[in-house]
């Protein structure tokens, strides 16, 4: 159980219903904590793809569902949702396998409906498999290790960085202006505003350091005469959301790689929603723990379901928001329901998205390239949390070798048969699915005491670094 005590800081705890304008200020500052998380993959998916037009409006339809998919999981729906302050948003996780998606539909001559047909269709029959695995979460531990889930959730991190770095450098059609002094200087400028705010602001300069910094980036670029107002200007002010606006499409070979990754979202959601009961003073373990964990993976599930319906990408539990709760004090989950209106209202005003598109190549290149990193960072960390074995080394040595090799060779593959490459091409699959079987495959082998002490007369006898 966890302790009470320790939990002192807690102004308001789960079921205390603050005040309106206290509830409204909690969820004002989630918000901000959590904006640009929810509208950056949309706009890189939006930019690599080339969707044009369509980026404000699913920028809109991101605000709009992870409106509905936070009130869902903090009001809890029957046996959907875990009843804590959970915001949901688009995941980072998925961003790799629907470029892979979208790149293979944009090859065949696909428009970008045929493009958005395909990536909903995919991650829709997706969510399905999250909502079972929702139920089976004690099995899927026994085979989802911190071993697993930390190589790839790092490579993850890794495999992002190409694009991150990228708009840093001016944007993929930058052409000759790629890498000009001036594009590096912005990216860079941004880099430090995020680093100064975490390290030297307030709390609340350090939740909100990201969407400052890119406020900074922009209004540089504004004096230097590199945003571009057209898309506020040409953006409609109100829409009303439309169910399968771009109907829907399959490829089974295109599906394998993301509904791998709902299996690994199922595990990093029940960790975020543990690390959430922690800070909020709740159990972490029993039934009612294991109830709000299940309602939480399977709310996961409904809400990325929700989110192809209405033409955005998967949704999952957003970490940061723990700190906010940390630093607020605030666990009341009537304030989710307050976080859940206010974006589903933002969602309802596509200019609110295009605001997103003025920002330049490079200053979101300067936020993306912190926020993939620090995905890769957490994977680190995950793996840190055990022992690095022999084992361990070789498992994480062939899994990173395969799915980094990949990344940096992409013709490698390019003699398989369809399925197998659109399958081994992605390195996240290629990670995970390499890191599982290995982990089946190589036992584990108890260290005796003779080793033990042999070990650590090496390390004893060590130079030291």
């Amino acid at each position: 159980m966890a302790d009470a005590d320790s939990h002192h800081h807690l102004v308001y705890r789960l079921d205390d219903i603050p005040a309106p304008p206290q509830a409204a200020l909690a969820a004002v500052q989630h918000i901000m904590a959590a904006v640009v998380g929810i509208a950056t993959p949309t706009l890189i998916i939006g930019g690599v793809l080339g969707l044009g037009e369509h980026v404000p409006y699913l920028i809109a339809m991101a605000f709009f569902v992870s409106g509905v998919g936070t009130f869902i999981q903090c009001r809890r729906i029957g046996p959907v949702g875990s009843g804590l302050l959970s915001l949901q948003g688009t995941s980072f996780a998925f961003l790799g396998a629907i470029l892979a998606a979208g790149f293979s539909v944009k090859n065949s001559g696909g428009t970008p409906e045929e493009i958005l047909a395909m990536i909903f269709g995919l991650c829709f029959a997706g969510c399905f498999v999250e909502m079972i695995l929702s139920q089976l979460l004690p099995y899927l531990k026994k085979i989802i290790t911190p071993t697993v889930t930390g190589i790839v959730i790092t490579v993850i991190g890794l495999s992002l960085l190409k694009v991150g770095f990228t708009d840093f450098a001016g944007g993929a059609r930058a052409g000759e202006a790629l890498g000009e002094p001036i594009n590096l200087l912005l990216g860079t400028l941004v880099v430090v505003v995020i680093l100064v705010l975490t390290f030297i602001g307030k709390p609340m300069l350090r939740i909100a350091a990201i969407m400052i910094g890119l406020v900074a980036g922009t209004a540089l670029a504004s004096v230097l005469g590199m945003v571009n107002l057209a898309p506020l200007a040409s953006a409609p002010l109100f829409e009303v959301p439309m169910p399968f606006k771009y109907g829907f499409n399959f490829d089974i070979g295109l599906f394998i790689p993301i509904a791998f990754l709902y299996l690994v979202t199922a595990i990093e959601t029940s960790g975020d929603l543990t690390a959430n009961s922690v800070i909020s003073g709740e159990p972490v373990e029993g039934p009612l723990y294991m109830s709000r964990i299940r309602g939480g993976v399977l709310g996961d599930g409904v809400n990325s379901g929700i989110a192809a319906i209405f033409s955005t990408f998967p949704n999952t539990t957003f970490s940061q928001n723990n700190g906010v709760i940390q630093m607020t004090g605030v666990a009341s989950r009537h304030v989710g329901m307050w976080i859940g209106v206010f974006l589903v209202i933002m969602g309802l005003f596509p200019v609110v998205g295009s605001a997103f598109l003025i920002i330049p190549k490079p200053v979101l290149g300067g936020a993306t390239l912190v926020l993939f990193g620090t995905i890769a960072v957490a994977g680190i960390r995950i793996l840190a949390t055990e022992p690095i074995d022999q084992r361990r080394v070789y498992i994480m040595a062939v899994s990173f070798g395969l799915s980094l090799g990949v990344v940096l060779v992409p013709d490698a593959t390019q003699h398989l048969p369809t399925f197998i490459k659109q399958v081994v091409a992605a390195p996240i699959t290629l990670a995970g699915l390499s890191a599982i079987i290995l982990s089946l495959v190589i036992p584990e082998r108890e260290v005796t005491d003779p080793e033990r002490e042999e070990a650590l007369e090496m390390a004893s006898e060590a130079d030291p670094i």
